[in-house]
């Protein structure tokens, strides 16, 4: 069996090179990423904005029937 040096080589300068562009374009991926998204989505709001959370809860009761009704009413 003959075991080829040139063959070997231009396989790992490959591997090296691919390695090296799969690793640059995650970065860029990353740094792209922290530009287009915002800071922190879930920080206080600022001026007159109010955050509104929780789960509004039916005055009725609890039935099916209601929930339903409610969700259709309200969208939650």
């Amino acid at each position: 069996m003959v075991v080829s040096i040139r063959k070997w080589f231009g396989r790992t300068i490959f591997m090296i090179i691919f390695i090296l562009l799969t690793m640059m374009t995650l970065g860029g991926y990353r740094w792209l990423m922290d530009v287009v998204a915002p800071v922190d989505p879930y920080r206080e709001p600022q001026g007159q904005a109010l955050k509104v959370s929780g789960q509004m809860q039916s005055p009725e009761g609890g039935s099916m029937s209601d929930r339903l009704r409610w969700f259709y009413w309200y969208g939650e």
